[in-house]
């Protein structure tokens, strides 16, 4: 079969436009599982009635349980405002995706 060129080229965009929603996808995955970690450990934190102890490079430190707390919950927000964004893009890209898709399967029959 003979693809004209404006087809081919329209093969390629949609080659980086399936890697780019890959990345996303890689990168939604990674932030929804820091996420799930944040989420545990105010859950931890919640629950614990002791000392609070903090991970610092290779050693644990003491620290204040408010702090610590005050902290993740702005983790936990912007975690999610960072996922709420790599959804808005996914479904774009989701949408450009078809789009060009069904463009090919036009043209080549």
């Amino acid at each position: 079969m003979d693809i004209d060129k404006e087809t081919q080229q329209k093969i390629k965009q949609l080659q980086i436009f399936e890697q780019n929603f890959q990345t996303i996808l890689m990168q939604k995955q990674a932030f929804q599982m820091e996420l799930t970690e944040t989420e545990n450990a105010l859950s931890e934190i919640a629950k614990s009635k002791g000392d609070i102890y903090k991970m610092i490079g290779q050693i644990m430190i003491k620290t204040d349980k408010n702090k610590v707390e005050s902290e993740l919950k702005r983790k936990q927000e912007l975690l999610s405002l960072r996922l709420k964004t790599l959804e808005k893009q996914e479904s774009e890209l989701t949408e450009q995706l078809e789009g060009l898709r069904t463009e090919i399967m036009k043209k080549m029959k």
